[in-house]
C-alpha cells in the first residue's frame, strides 16, 4: 500500500525517532509499504517518520544510482534502530533532494565514509562501513529519525533564500505525482 508522504512544517519530522522491538506490529507489512511509496515517488531512500511513524526504520534502494556507481546494483536494505558510529573522510558537495521536501534541491557537505551499527529484518545486528553515494543516503535517512532535514545543513544564507518555498510546502502549496500528508 501506498503511504501518504509527511511534508515539512509538519512537527513528526522534527522529532527524535524512538527505536522499536523484534515484536513491533506489523513490521514486514510496513517495511513492504515503505518500498512501494518510495518507489512510486522516484525515491532512493525513506525514513519512517516521513511515513507518519516516529520510529527509528528507513529503508535504501540506491540500485538506480548504479550506472554511476556500480557496487550499488544490489544496495537495497532495510535499517531498523540504525546508530552512526563514525563519520570518516573529506566533507563533498553534493545536491540532495528529499519526498519531504518536494521541488527542492540543495548542495549538501556530508562525510565521505559513515559507519552504522543497525538490525535487519531477521533481527541480526551488523556494523558495517559505506562510501560515497551509499554513504550520504544512509545519512540523509539517518537525519530523519534524529529530527533533521537536508535544508539544516545549508547555510543560513541558502536557508533565508529557501524561506518562502519552504512555507509554501508546509502550507500545503505545492504539487507532487505522490500522496502527501501535511500537518498533523
Amino acid at each position: 500500500m501506498i503511504l501518504p508522504v509527511t511534508l515539512y512544517g509538519n512537527p513528526l519530522l522534527r522529532k527524535i525517532a524512538k527505536p522499536i522491538d523484534k515484536n513491533h506490529e506489523g513490521l514486514n507489512n510496513l517495511i513492504d509499504n515503505m518500498y512501494e511509496t518510495m518507489y512510486q515517488a522516484d525515491g532512493v531512500g525513506l525514513a519512517a517518520p516521513q511515513v507518519g511513524l516516529s520510529i527509528r526504520i528507513f529503508v535504501i534502494d540506491a540500485s538506480p544510482m548504479a550506472e554511476e556507481e556500480p557496487e550499488l546494483a544490489d544496495f537495497k536494505k532495510v535499517f531498523i534502530n540504525p546508530q552512526i558510529t563514525d563519520r570518516q573522510g573529506e566533507p563533498w558537495e553534493m545536491e540532495e533532494g528529499c519526498l519531504s521536501l518536494p521541488k527542492i534541491n540543495e548542495k549538501v557537505s556530508r562525510h565521505e565514509q559513515v559507519t552504522i551499527t543497525y538490525r535487519d529484518l531477521d533481527w541480526n545486528e551488523h556494523t558495517e562501513t559505506y562510501n560515497g553515494f551509499a554513504a550520504r543516503v544512509i545519512m540523509h535517512e539517518y537525519d530523519h529519525l534524529e529530527g533533521k532535514l537536508f535544508v539544516d545543513h545549508v547555510s543560513p544564507l541558502r536557508r533565508k533564500l529557501l524561506k518562502s518555498k519552504l512555507n509554501a510546502i508546509a502550507k500545503g502549496k505545492v504539487t507532487t505525482a505522490y500522496r502527501v500528508k501535511l500537518q498533523l
